[in-house]
């Protein structure tokens, strides 16, 4: 009935710590050794994710920048859509992050994640991968190559944030929440779910063989496409109430996803997390 597992990360699979557990490592390589076919859908930056998909040990499809990239399990990229340059241009601009520069601005290219200042709180997001960022002037970036713009900050900030992109781009671009303080912006035909159904493609499978796993904003259309949808607990409310028939299950800092696995493919060797 299951053939595919797609999971978002942070909130989802990862822990509490945004890092990955035993019990979920061993969980997906049981599940990977007896056939099922795996596939992370996340915001992060493929170069983060594709550390994080080596700890779990695992060789899965890797959905990243929300879907404006796609790697396969050898770590070709299959699929890629940014954002216009012309758009990359305006969105590091003051007149849409905030003249008052409590806004984080950061830019995701192919191979770098470009960040407007140092930021080393960030980095405890990215134990597991080691990914880092690059300081650059994001104001000189020719806007080629960007999957992904990505606002940090108070959430009465980023609110402002998104009524100018509103304002500014109508429905030109994807703008979504992954966190309540993380604001993500792709190019309008990007999304999680739009990248599940091309994988499902690649792989000669249907949605109703897939299940799926998330917990924020940035899940809904991922949730939407599989079959089989799932929402963490520990869910962001507004994806609770757009989303009240999706079935919820434990919390990502208790192994939330590794348990209701094991009960969906009736794994009897139960390993205490």
């Amino acid at each position: 009935m299951y053939t595919v597992i797609a999971s978002d990360l942070d909130g989802t699979l990862l822990n509490g710590d945004h890092q990955v557990d035993p019990f979920t490592v061993a969980t997906v390589r049981k599940l990977e050794a007896d056939g099922l076919k795996f596939v992370i859908a996340t915001g992060r930056h493929y170069c983060d994710v594709a550390g994080i998909r080596d700890l779990l040990g695992i060789r899965p499809y890797l959905i990243t920048s929300n879907g404006a990239r796609v790697h396969s399990p050898d770590d070709e990229m299959v699929y890629a859509n940014n954002l216009s340059p012309e758009s990359v241009k305006r969105l590091v601009q003051p007149e849409i992050a905030g003249a008052h520069g409590r806004v984080i601005v950061n830019l995701f290219a192919d191979d770098a994640w470009l960040i407007d200042r140092d930021a080393p709180e960030l980095l405890r997001l990215h134990q597991d991968s080691g990914f880092t960022y690059e300081v650059t002037d994001l104001r000189q970036h020719d806007g080629s190559d960007i999957a992904k713009a990505l606002y940090i900050g108070d959430p009465a900030d980023l609110a402002v944030v998104s009524a100018n992109l509103a304002r500014e781009f109508g429905d030109a671009l994807y703008v979504t929440y992954s966190l309540p303080d993380c604001l993500e912006v792709m190019t309008s035909d990007v999304s999680k779910g739009r990248a599940l159904q091309f994988v499902l493609h690649r792989l000669g499978m249907s949605a109703s063989e897939c299940v799926a796993f998330g917990d924020n904003m940035n899940d809904i259309d991922l949730l939407e496409t599989a079959g089989h949808p799932f929402m963490m607990n520990n869910a962001n409310p507004d994806l609770i109430t757009r989303l009240p028939n999706v079935p919820r299950i434990g919390n990502n800092f208790e192994a939330g996803v590794a348990h209701h696995l094991r009960k969906l493919f009736d794994l009897t060797d139960e390993l205490t997390p």
